[in-house]
């Protein structure tokens, strides 16, 4: 699929079917989020894959009650050490080197012919709980992956680009 059209194609899918996710397919989406770039490539971005259902219900709890999580066959939960560090930006690194990797991942999954969501209304102490994840670790989001019900593009509502995009200066 040629880069526009996969952007074009990508999608928030809410409804998955049962079919499970090929280890193949899966292993590329995790290559897609392993070769992301990050801050002074620290490459400080970590997945745990829940398959388990037990496990995909009770993120699905801990992600506001959403059932399309526990629905979902995959469901990656997006995670990054914390080490305070804040780039020049003023921003912290770790957000935003995971929400790049998570973005490589729905690319990737859609390139594969699977769906995603991009889940950040979560409580991320409980799921750091359910994950056992270590304490200096982060949750920054869930990703849940699977085949589509609908496959289908869905027409994208955006901004024209001359309404989001200055040149040179903000007024010109």
């Amino acid at each position: 699929m040629d880069f526009y059209d996969l952007i074009q194609t990508r999608k928030s899918v809410r409804r998955y079917t049962s079919d499970p996710v090929e280890p193949e397919k899966l292993e590329r989406v995790l290559e897609a989020a392993r070769l992301a770039p990050s801050a002074s490539n620290m490459q400080d971005w970590r997945f745990v894959v829940v398959q388990e259902e037990k496990t995909r219900r009770r993120l699905s709890v801990a992600a506001s009650g959403q059932a399309f999580v526990a629905l979902a066959p995959v469901v990656v939960a997006c995670c990054a050490e914390d080490d305070g560090h804040i780039m020049r930006c003023g921003l912290p690194r770790y957000p935003v080197d995971v929400a790049i990797a998570v973005d490589h991942m729905t690319l990737a999954a859609t390139a594969e012919g699977l769906g995603t969501c991009w889940v950040c209304a979560l409580d991320p102490t409980e799921v750091s709980r359910i994950l056992s994840l270590p304490d200096a670790f982060k949750v920054v989001a869930l990703l849940t992956v699977g085949y589509a019900e609908d496959p289908n593009p869905i027409a994208k509502h955006r901004l024209p680009v001359e309404e989001i995009v200055r040149y040179e200066r903000w007024n010109r």
